[in-house]
């Protein structure tokens, strides 16, 4: 058995659990990280950093690295696909309360490699690809995990705690007894990659723009290299048909009709959650990111709510190792970081879907006119963009005791 008293055993080598693992090395605690597959994935899914994660990240040298690699994107929007731009949101109006006044677009792999580069370097950190986490035990001496490796040989390892950052299916939830509560969106999540230039095509589009529709809501997203587009799909429908590329050619014509056909890259359909778990630790194991917390993504907020988690965690396991109890610790991150998800930012993801898909006239006229009253009132606008860019969240963890 590998063994140290002082290790944190993190279960999930994705960005949530590297920025655990990374975090934990600046205050000298070492930590054994365990990742099912056999290297990074490049997905697509998330990919917007807002300004309060950029500022954290900083802690450990990586933000340069993901602006250099990113697109700044300054503003974002609100349109309609019938009336076109109804609210367009400026984030410098947080220039006095963040080092990044803007939202930045880049891959959350590209952050998942530049804190693997830093795993390598890092002696306090312990990464392992291709194995997977079979068995979770706990007792009053310390957390324990028996890990299968690819060619199938078993280890053992053992630490101080055990943090289950491996996402929706979350080992150390499960075996930690604890639920995760709410409900499935009932449509689909459909998002397709192009690399024609809608900022060409759609006056006065912003790089991040939410497009609100009572038949077909559409998020417009743009990368460094590419353009995503996120539709909701029947989850009654074939793959055939989701991955059809003439269909899929035809919902993108029908937001913006262009000569010939669209070139789509990559596309992907997946199911969304909202759902939190109704504890965030049980004696040494403790959750954080997925594995705590499932919202749609509307609104970027799973990736970056992650990475808040992550550093308050950290922060509270710091305390516990220079003498804290561990106990009142633990609870003031789950009162701190549960509550903000189940009281801002579900309820913000929820809403900005509702939004997205009024269906009456009344509605939609009600949302649009009251998006260009805050826009057009500088103070109510500095408050929207607060909270849109989680630091209003942030603050209120923090005054929760």
């Amino acid at each position: 058995m590998t063994s140290n008293t002082d290790t944190v055993l993190i279960v999930g080598g994705g960005p949530v659990g590297l920025v655990l693992a990374s975090f934990l090395s600046l205050h000298g605690i070492p930590s054994s990280v365990f990742e099912r597959s056999d290297g990074i994935p490049k997905d697509l899914r998330a990919s917007t950093f807002h300004p309060p994660t950029l500022d954290m990240l900083e802690q450990i040298g990586v933000t340069k690295t993901l602006v250099n690699q990113g697109l700044i994107c300054p503003t974002w929007q609100f349109r309609d696909r019938r009336e076109g731009e109804v609210a367009t949101f400026d984030l410098s109006l947080l220039k006095n309360e963040t080092n990044h006044p803007y939202r930045l677009q880049c891959e959350q792999w590209k952050l998942a490699t530049a804190l693997d580069a830093l795993a390598d370097t890092d002696d306090a950190i312990d990464l392992n690809y291709a194995v997977e986490v079979i068995d979770i035990a706990q007792d009053d001496g310390g957390a324990s995990l028996t890990v299968q490796h690819a060619d199938g040989s078993k280890s053992h390892h053992h630490g101080r705690y055990v943090i289950g950052a491996d996402g929706a299916n979350s080992v150390v939830r499960k075996s930690a007894g604890i639920r995760l509560e709410g409900t499935t969106i009932p449509e689909l999540f459909l998002t397709m990659s192009t690399d024609y230039r809608f900022e060409d095509a759609i006056p006065n589009l912003a790089n991040i723009a939410y497009i609100t529709d009572p038949d077909e809501w559409v998020v417009l997203l743009r990368t460094p290299t590419l353009w995503r587009i996120m539709v909701p799909t029947d989850p009654d429908a074939s793959e055939a048909d989701m991955y059809d590329k003439i269909k899929q050619d035809a919902r993108i014509q029908a937001l913006c009709p262009k000569d010939g056909i669209y070139e789509i890259e990559h596309s992907t359909a997946y199911r969304v959650q909202q759902r939190v778990a109704n504890r965030y630790f049980s004696g040494r194991a403790l959750l954080a990111g997925d594995s705590a917390h499932l919202n749609n993504p509307l609104g970027g907020m799973g990736l970056n709510g992650g990475v808040h988690d992550a550093i308050n965690l950290v922060d509270k396991i710091r305390k516990i190792y220079d003498g804290a109890e561990a106990e009142s610790m633990f609870g003031l991150y789950e009162r701190q970081r549960r509550q903000v998800c189940v009281d801002t930012v579900q309820q913000q993801s929820i809403r900005n879907r509702k939004m997205m898909a009024a269906k009456t006239p009344q509605e939609r006229k009600l949302f649009h006119d009251d998006m260009r009253a805050v826009v057009a009132d500088v103070k109510r606008h500095h408050e929207f963009v607060l909270k849109s860019s989680m630091i209003a969240s942030l603050r209120d963890a923090e005054a929760i005791n």
